[in-house]
């Protein structure tokens, strides 16, 4: 039995994952787990939690996991990818999944060009259909400075585990990241101390899963994830 844990990002929930989820689902017969981390979801408290609350959540789920399967794989997602990392360099982790891993932030450029497209969508009576306003206006007023400062405590706790991590790791990034720079997967194969398999999405956004590549990309973690028999069986059928 397949086990896999799937991990969201700041500020947002299992929303985020949650097509890769189905189709995961839909394709295999895996126990799949996404916890919504502490403070997350479609509903944000974000004042009293921290970054230890949301590493030790996804500790005790995986622990939790691990008793119920043979093999575990850990799917992280922006910062739910650096705690994945961590997960994958302290547990025992069959396979990584990083969508989008927040190692570095902040692509200013490309951040511009999406206040651009909003402007645009705006102006055309479009606004409401574009993905990134929409983001934005469910956590507007909702994460307070603290809740930036724990993320980037996060960010400094769990960087460490990227040269620990020894099980096989397949990257997922969008070109058109307004968060994270793509070139971020420059530092990652610097950092993890083996090969990693890595795709670059043309089309996407920060928010991957979402995206106008989630069809691919869902097949490409899939076929990652599976084991030479399960691929096998799959390409006869």
């Amino acid at each position: 039995m397949i086990g896999c844990l799937c991990l969201h990002g700041f500020t947002g929930g299992s929303y985020e994952i949650e097509p890769l989820a189905t189709y995961l689902k839909e394709h295999t017969d895996w126990l799949i787990e996404i916890p919504t981390l502490p403070g997350h979801g479609m509903s944000l408290a974000l004042h009293n939690v921290g970054y230890k609350d949301w590493i030790e959540t996804a500790e005790q789920r995986l622990q939790v996991l691990k008793q119920k399967v043979d093999r575990v794989y850990v799917i992280g997602f922006s910062m739910g990818g650096m705690i994945a990392s961590y997960l994958a360099a302290n547990y025992q982790v069959d396979k990584l999944v990083l969508l989008s891993p927040s190692r570095r932030y902040l692509n200013i450029k490309q951040m511009v060009a999406d206040i651009g497209d909003m402007i645009k969508d705006k102006m055309t009576g479009h606004l409401q259909e574009n993905m990134l306003y929409q983001n934005y206006q469910h956590k507007k007023g909702a994460v307070p400075l603290r809740a930036y400062v724990e993320f980037l405590k996060c960010m400094k706790c769990t960087k460490p585990s990227l040269k620990q991590i020894t099980c096989p790791v397949f990257v997922a990034q969008g070109i058109q990241d307004g968060m994270v720079p793509y070139r971020v997967t420059h530092y990652l194969d610097k950092e993890i101390p083996i090969d990693i398999d890595v795709i670059y999405y043309l089309d996407s956004r920060h928010l991957i899963c979402l995206g106008k590549d989630k069809d691919v990309l869902n097949k490409s973690v899939h076929n990652f994830l599976i084991t030479k028999k399960e691929k096998a069986i799959s390409t006869a059928l």
